[in-house]
């Protein structure tokens, strides 16, 4: 297996939430990661994140600023599949998506009917493949696939290993139950992406809050990242997705440098 010392880093948007797709792209390039975990639009549940959605054209500048940088699209946000989602409504962020080379768009599931929701996830996935985009769903506690063992078994259904699999976060795995040795179980092809944090062993009242503003960064809490980095298998890129609201007073730079120096610190990474 691939040492945890040599794996590629990205930088997720929540880590510095108050930057624009361009100002993430260039805090990653500024911070030595290959890629970024982008939000193609706003989403107005994050305050602190700046108000865009990206046009045709835009989408056209992005591009060659992510190639100048030489930064990668990892995963490409938000995707979030409900009881009255409609395909139609993804069509132009799968477009976007696309010409960013998006390497994975990542989705949530909110619908409560499970037949529904594994036909709503099965189209997501068919029209995401007319654009040559692999698909990750994000297990989440508080979604329709609140555990990895949920998320494998929806990825399973639809049996398109490498093209379809999980986005497995470590603080959604910690918070749901899940252990590291789940992770390194998981059938071949089926974990495509991870993201990593640090948190305390107690969870807080409030879920979504954590998961959104409140992470903390690697070595503070009692996570432990490099076992879950050396579960993963070798060829799964990670990112960083530390969301700190009380660090927003520090300058973006900081914040994102105190970020990805704690996750190469807690994998001993030298680069």
């Amino acid at each position: 297996m691939m040492s945890q010392h040599r794996r590629r880093l990205a930088l997720d948007h929540l880590t510095a939430v108050d930057a624009t797709p361009r100002q993430l792209a260039e805090a990653a390039s500024a911070a030595g990661c290959a890629g970024v975990c982008m939000f193609l639009k706003s989403m107005q549940q994050l305050p602190s994140m700046p108000h865009f959605a990206l046009t045709r054209a835009e989408c056209r500048d992005l591009t060659a600023c992510l190639a100048d940088l030489d930064i990668a699209l990892d995963l490409a946000y938000p995707f979030t599949l409900g009881g009255r989602s409609r395909l139609a409504d993804f069509t132009g962020m799968l477009e976007a998506a696309a010409e960013l080379g998006a390497g994975l768009v990542n989705v949530l599931l909110y619908d409560r009917d499970p037949e529904r929701r594994l036909d709503l996830f099965g189209g997501f996935c068919d029209q995401a493949a007319r654009f040559d985009l692999r698909v990750a769903v994000e297990f989440y506690p508080p979604s329709q696939v609140p555990s990895l063992a949920a998320a494998l078994e929806l990825a399973a259904r639809i049996d398109r290993p490498g093209l379809v699999g999980v986005n497995t976060d470590i603080l959604h795995l910690m918070r749901s139950g899940g252990t590291i040795a789940e992770v390194a179980a998981a059938p071949p092809g089926h974990i495509l992406y991870a993201q990593v944090c640090d948190g305390p062993d107690t969870a807080p009242e409030d879920p979504a809050f954590e998961a959104s503003c409140a992470r903390l960064l690697a070595g503070e809490g009692t996570f432990d990242v490099a076992g879950f980095v050396a579960a993963l298998p070798p060829h799964v890129p990670i990112s960083v997705e530390i969301p700190r609201d009380r660090g927003l007073a520090l300058p973006r730079a900081l914040r994102v440098t105190e970020a990805i120096e704690s996750v190469r610190a807690a994998l001993a990474n030298p680069f």
